[in-house]
């Protein structure tokens, strides 16, 4: 193995930074000043679209964009009560992805640290629901500009998204009270936070988690996010096509969380797998597995619920149906890739595979035939053991995959649409599927060329970079408080009883080192 030394002066003057940093009223002046930049920076966000309507014109989407349902162009008053009970009947379903993902992720922690991933589960919806009821669904829906919602409606300023305040009666076109919409958001919104504590659990201080998320949930998810799904967004004027979220919710949270993960550093006494070591097991393979399939099941309010509409019966279906298929064929593709390495089927890798396919089919799912599906998540299921060795290679400890199965197979599957829609489907609407020939999707497997595999490209770099970037900073500032990571007693001891004063199972004894 090479190693790397710095220079003599380099030495020095490093030498007598950390000298600095062992002085306690260093620590803290720094610590402070730094937190009052966070703080600044988060004020900054909070007034960038005033400022920015001042010096940037409104994205206009050009006619022949697909945009789903057209809800940035149209309004009505008319309440459409099917479509209604669809869209809350999937938030629900989507929500209750959050059981999946607690239990997913206890199950693969130690069990020192089980209480912990439920705490902040719970208390990250908290934060989300109130975040985006305040300022958070503005941002990501309001008209704009290219790069963030101010609130109001396509009109002008007649509407105010911020606390939910003076609202139009239904989101666009779609029949569905904006209300109703913005539970349905509230919860992909959830997920997206989520995704992020999964590669950053075992040594994450709670408060650390409380400052962190307020940053994801109000400021990064929705202003990122407002670039392709905003009604005036730059990438979805450009013809950046995301159905459900396999960038703006995977790829956004899978990229925190590396950036989580890495100005973390690895938990106390983890060994890589270069270094002669390998990623500790899961505590419960039995609950990660039912966390793994209650997201499965969860997942059909994800992909179908995205129509916004109960009349576009074929296109649910289709959704559905391409759904179940990339999901399977991510589990098995997955488990059968990684058999000759141990001769032994692994059951948490298939957990991972199926829930890449998952991922994988998230953007392409209505645009996409059954065929189109299978093999999406074929190739997500490979991808993903292969990104999972990546992370390991870099030193990057991710309990749980989360980079892998959220981030790289986020992007895959933003980029699959590019080369597996089929060329046969439009966008759905209100009263059913509009298929007119210039709404049709065509990737370059069918026929359409590179045209929308470019433009997915152009949105998957744009919103991972820039997500990769923020986070990053944010992650590094949030540390430099002291805040962001657990004391190391506080890890030895175990960081359920140390931050939450319980114990998952109170019954056995507790066991410090790698418990």
């Amino acid at each position: 193995m090479r190693s790397f030394h710095l220079g003599g002066s380099q030495n020095t003057r490093l030498q007598s930074l950390l000298a600095l940093t062992k002085d306690r009223n260093f620590r803290k002046n720094f610590a402070v000043a730094l937190t009052a930049k966070m703080l600044g920076l988060l004020a900054l966000f909070a007034v960038l679209g005033s400022v920015s309507i001042l010096f940037f014109h409104p994205a206009q989407a050009a006619d022949t964009v697909p945009t789903l349902a057209d809800t940035s162009k149209t309004l009505t008053s008319t309440i459409n009560a099917v479509n209604t009970a669809w869209v809350l009947i999937a938030a629900f379903l989507v929500f209750f992805m959050q059981a999946g993902f607690m239990a997913l992720e206890a199950g693969f922690a130690r069990t020192k640290e089980s209480v912990n991933i439920v705490v902040e589960g719970i208390v990250d919806t908290c934060l989300c629901g109130l975040l985006f009821w305040a300022f958070g669904f503005a941002f990501m829906f309001g008209t704009g500009n290219q790069w963030i919602g101010m609130g109001h409606d396509a009109g002008g300023a007649q509407y105010n998204y911020f606390f939910l305040q003076n609202m139009p009666e239904t989101w666009g076109a779609t029949g569905v009270p904006l209300i109703a919409f913005w539970l349905f958001q509230l919860a992909f919104a959830d997920t997206c936070s989520t995704i992020t504590s999964g590669a950053m659990l075992g040594r994450t201080g709670f408060v650390g988690d409380l400052i962190y998320s307020v940053g994801v949930s109000g400021f990064i998810y929705p202003i990122i996010g407002h670039w392709a799904w905003g009604p005036d967004g730059w990438l979805y004027a450009m013809g950046f096509l995301d159905f459900a979220g396999s960038t703006v919710v995977h790829t956004i949270g899978g990229f925190i969380a590396l950036a989580g993960a890495m100005a973390l550093g690895p938990r106390l006494g983890r060994i890589f797998k270069r270094d002669g070591g390998g990623l500790p097991p899961g505590h419960d393979l039995l609950l990660a597995s039912i966390g793994g399939i209650i997201l499965w099941f969860g997942w059909f309010g994800f992909n179908p619920g995205s129509t916004l509409s109960a009349m576009d019966t074929q296109g649910i279906g289709r959704v559905a149906t391409n759904t179940m298929l990339a999901a399977c064929a991510g589990g098995l593709t997955s488990l059968l890739y990684v058999f000759p390495r141990g001769k032994k089927w692994d059951c948490g890798i298939m957990v991972n595979g199926f829930l890449a396919g998952l991922v994988g089919i998230t953007a392409p799912c209505y645009w996409v035939s059954p065929t189109g599906a299978i093999a999406i998540g074929a190739v997500a299921g490979i991808f993903v053991v292969i990104a999972i060795d990546f992370v390991e290679w870099l030193r990057v400890d991710d309990p749980v995959g989360a980079v892998a199965v959220h981030g790289a197979c986020g992007i895959w599957g933003t980029l699959s649409l590019g080369l597996f829609a089929c060329g046969q489907y439009g966008l759905p609407t209100a009263t059913g599927a509009d298929n007119s020939a210039k709404l049709l999707v065509s990737g370059l497997f069918y026929g359409g060329g590179t045209t929308q595999l470019v433009k997915q490209i152009i949105g998957s770099a744009s919103i991972t970079g820039a997500t990769f970037a923020v986070a990053l900073i944010m992650m590094y500032l949030v540390k430099a408080t002291g805040l962001l990571r657990v004391s190391k007693r506080g890890e030895e001891e175990g960081i359920d009883y140390h931050e939450h004063g319980a114990t998952a199972y109170p019954e056995f004894p507790m066991h410090t080192a790698g418990s």
